[in-house]
């Protein structure tokens, strides 16, 4: 595998190198001559030959955003890299290199055509975001073990495969066999077609073996359906700001770094009392309530943006439509002053009859100026509302959480003196570890003991409050920025400069008198 220009001086693919190219592969001609002399963007280009150049390392690419068909073959890269910005990339040719794994291709999730013909490949893997793969190409490589090429049944538009050249295709009915039978989806192998016969003696000779596969393979298919399900259902409940909320996270956190607190919870009377049970099912029922609320508010304020929405889209509408009846009623009127009779009363009813088309133009923008503002003014003091009540149920829901806190430190308070006055006397009738019973050396520690935990709880609640509120009031804040800083005024100025361009190009027709033939 080895070329006859390895022993040539590598080649770096630098500014000059990919303006060559792309100047050798763009327009000829007077078209070329005027590309060249106005420069090139690379962002503009979609497909580049870089074939033959020696080069070793992939590198300086990541002007080429919008590429689209990419040659790279008959080099000596060692490596794939430097291609994660081409997401837009649909064929790529990397054959004839000195490619020893394939990698670097995550995020080429467009691509369809991969080509890495005659390298030094051992190995099919790292291709599981290339989910729209149609055609590849892995001849002539290093491939020796068969079954590597279970991993190409992930891809089921695969419809043309090349192995041949491989060390496994020595054995050419047993490896054609294999493939075609554990790649079924397959409709062409080594550029040839499989036809049904050969297909269906494959598929029944590995029968039992392909059947396993695809019971674990829906087995997986499964798993991540729910992983994806589980997933979606977390974005919209971090949307509602209540995520992990219908669990036990927030009792838990509580705990989590609260050693006396789990060393208090081993006390003598705790289990029989059922204290921490009863904390955790009341606690537990509070955070239900809270992400159920939670969804439920989410649902209402969604309902709420997309009426906003629709509002806007049709105050637009009703705009535009009055717009265009202007336009209309101006024309018909231009048409009518074509027809008089002196070139100077035509300019002057003209002049007249573009200024009043401007006023009444500007008028209307203001005039949906004015309503979006209303429509944003509406929305906002609504969002607010909803907003304000959302925070103070949150609140008097963690309100409670803080009581069941407030009860829960009382009940072991008490168990906790009764403890020390026990081990004081030495009448407790169980063991009890090292750890718990350094707590109970003297009232003070224990107190303590008892006192820190009950605030570390508390400020886990605090925290959680905290952070519900100032995600929901960020939310409200980003999207009123958004509307009236980047939608609104963008707006406002796209129809400015529609209107003036306008205006300026009817003002033209005066200048070049083509208004006196008439629309």
């Amino acid at each position: 595998m080895s070329r006859l220009y390895d022993t040539v001086e590598p080649s770096v693919i630098d500014e000059d190198m990919l303006q060559r190219a792309v100047e050798e592969q763009g327009p000829k001609d007077e078209a070329g001559k005027l590309a060249k002399e106005e420069g090139i963007d690379f962002n503009d280009v979609t497909s580049l030959r870089l074939d033959f150049k020696n080069i070793l390392k992939i590198d300086n690419l990541w002007e080429f955003t919008n590429l689209v068909k990419l040659q790279l073959d008959n080099n000596i890269i060692e490596k794939v890299e430097g291609l994660e910005l081409l997401v837009n990339l649909v064929w790529l040719d990397l054959s004839f290199n000195n490619i020893e794994v394939i990698e670097g291709l995550g995020t080429l999730t467009k691509l369809q055509d991969l080509t890495l013909y005659n390298n030094r490949i051992s190995r099919v893997e790292n291709m599981d975001s290339l989910t729209n793969l149609q055609v590849l190409s892995v001849g002539n490589n290093q491939l020796t073990e068969l079954e590597n090429l279970i991993y190409l049944r992930r891809f089921r538009q695969l419809k043309t495969l090349n192995l041949s050249g491989n060390p496994f295709c020595e054995d050419v009915e047993k490896y054609k066999q294999f493939v075609v039978a554990y790649l079924s989806h397959l409709e062409f192998l080594d550029y040839r077609l499989i036809d049904e016969q050969s297909k269906e003696a494959a598929i029944d000779k590995y029968q039992i073996s392909i059947d396993e596969i695809q019971h674990n393979e829906r087995a997986e298919e499964r798993k991540q359906e729910e992983k994806q399900q589980k997933e979606e259902e977390l974005k919209i409940h971090t949307a509602a700001y209540v995520e992990y909320l219908d669990g036990s996270s927030l009792f838990d956190s509580m705990y989590s770094e609260d050693s006396d607190g789990q060393r208090l919870n081993e006390m003598p009377g705790v289990d029989e009392l059922e204290i921490r049970a009863w904390f955790a099912k009341k606690f537990l029922a509070v955070c239900q309530k809270i992400f159920e609320y939670g969804l439920t508010e989410n649902e209402k304020r969604q309902a709420e943006v997309n009426q906003f929405w629709e509002c806007v889209e049709e105050a637009k509408t009703e705009n535009k439509e009055a717009g265009v009846k202007i336009l209309e009623a101006f024309n018909v009127e231009r048409k009518r002053v074509s027809q008089l009779n002196f070139i100077d009363d035509k300019i002057e009813a003209y002049h007249v009859q573009i200024t009043e088309l401007w006023d009444k133009l500007m008028g209307l923008e203001l005039q949906l100026v004015d309503q979006l503002e209303e429509i944003i003014k509406d929305f906002e003091r609504n969002m607010q509302e909803m907003v304000s009540m959302f925070i103070e149920n949150v609140k008097g829901h963690l309100t409670q959480c803080r009581d069941l806190e407030n009860m829960h430190h009382e009940r072991m308070m008490e168990i906790s003196i009764v403890t020390l006055e026990k081990v004081i006397k030495n009448e407790l009738d169980e063991e009890i570890s090292e750890e718990l019973r350094m707590l109970f050396v003297d009232k003070d520690t224990i107190i303590g003991a008892v006192s820190s935990s009950h605030d570390l709880h508390l400020l886990k609640i605090d925290n959680k409050e905290d952070d519900i509120e100032t995600r929901i009031k960020n939310w409200l804040s980003l999207m009123m920025s958004r509307i009236r800083n980047e939608e609104e005024i963008k707006r406002n100025r796209v129809r400015v400069v529609e209107v003036n361009h306008q205006i300026d190009q009817l003002k033209d027709e005066i200048d070049n008198l083509e208004f006196l033939q008439g629309p």
